[in-house]
């Protein structure tokens, strides 16, 4: 075994992380809404995750993703 595997990220990215704390806020938001009942909100904290994916990419693109140039990643 001369040749380790290189590791592929796995999404350690800044964009990444971008991304998956505005969607965990939303899924709290909406489950506590929905445990609520307030639909309006539930509908809020839905449209919030969409923001997320769409931050994530945004940040992606702005070169914060896996493999953009602002990217460094850290040794382990």
């Amino acid at each position: 075994m001369s040749n380790p595997i290189a590791d592929p990220g796995h999404g350690h990215s800044p964009a990444a992380w971008t991304a998956v704390i505005i969607m965990l806020v939303g899924a709290a938001i909406g489950t506590t809404a929905f445990f609520l009942d307030v639909p309006w909100l539930v509908w809020s904290a839905v449209v919030l995750m969409v923001i997320g994916l769409i931050a994530g990419w945004v940040v992606s693109k702005a070169g914060y993703g896996i493999n953009g140039p602002k990217y460094a990643p850290k040794e382990h």
